[in-house]
């Protein structure tokens, strides 16, 4: 199986809490995959391992056969990241964004300038690429963090909570976009809070609690007994509550 992304028993520890307590699980090449999990569940600690953010304890992880650690700058190239922080620049502008992120990857000026028109046209950014990002709606720096993370052409798309604080029909649109990407081919990796997203968008799903992967399921098997995603999700909760690790 041609993997995009292969994590090997990883384990991140913070003193003596365990964030990420020796999970595995590989993500197909062209899937689009939900990772979810409540709020200190080590979704973003596992994200933070796999983009060179922060460094694991333990555990490999490799990215279209990339060791992340030993092969870093190539690992690196094949992902696009959107975190769930806007830790941009808040006065520079869409285009400014791009342009900044582009030269960072490597990329000519000319290469830059076609790619960001690109991007800024799928996204439907074009009335506002001279906008500062900090008077844009919520739902349009959604969108340039997408943008940003797009603009090298990435392989593999990580989207940490894309929708957070975005109103309903941004929230659709951006679906749309998503889906619209991973039927041209990207990878996708996605993380999110509402549970319809992940049904609607997600062909395979893993649920984390507590630093462990307690499901790892197709949605059609989740779903297959006529129970939603938000069921099974509330069942691993009740699960974690009464100190039962998995079923």
């Amino acid at each position: 199986m041609d993997h995009a992304l292969e994590i090997n028993n990883l384990v991140k520890k913070y003193g003596d809490k365990v964030a990420v307590d020796g999970i595995s699980f590989s993500i197909n090449r062209g899937e689009f995959f939900g990772f979810l999990g409540p709020n200190g569940a080590g979704k973003t600690t596992t994200i933070n391992s796999i983009t060179g953010i922060g460094k694991f304890d333990s555990g490999g992880i490799k990215v279209f056969g990339l060791d992340v650690v030993k092969d870093y700058r190539e690992a690196r190239k094949k992902i696009g990241l959107s975190p769930q922080e806007f830790n941009i620049d808040i006065f520079a502008p869409p285009r400014r964004v791009l342009d900044f992120v582009g030269g960072y990857f490597g990329m000519p000026k000319e290469l830059r300038k076609k790619r960001s028109e690109e991007v800024i046209r799928d996204l439907g950014l074009e009335k506002f690429v001279d906008t500062p990002f900090r008077a844009l709606s919520g739902g349009y720096k959604r969108r340039v963090m997408l943008a940003r993370a797009m603009i090298h052409d990435p392989e593999l798309l990580i989207l940490d909570e894309p929708t957070s604080g975005v109103d309903v029909e941004l929230r659709h649109e951006l679906w749309r976009i998503l889906t619209d990407l991973n039927k041209k081919g990207k990878t996708i990796f996605l993380t999110t809070h509402y549970l319809e997203e992940a049904q609607r968008l997600c062909g395979r799903i893993g649920i984390i609690f507590n630093g462990k992967l307690v499901a790892l399921e197709s949605k059609e098997e989740l779903i297959k007994d006529g129970k939603s995603i938000e069921d099974h999700y509330l069942h691993y909760a009740e699960l974690q509550k009464n100190g039962v690790s998995k079923t």
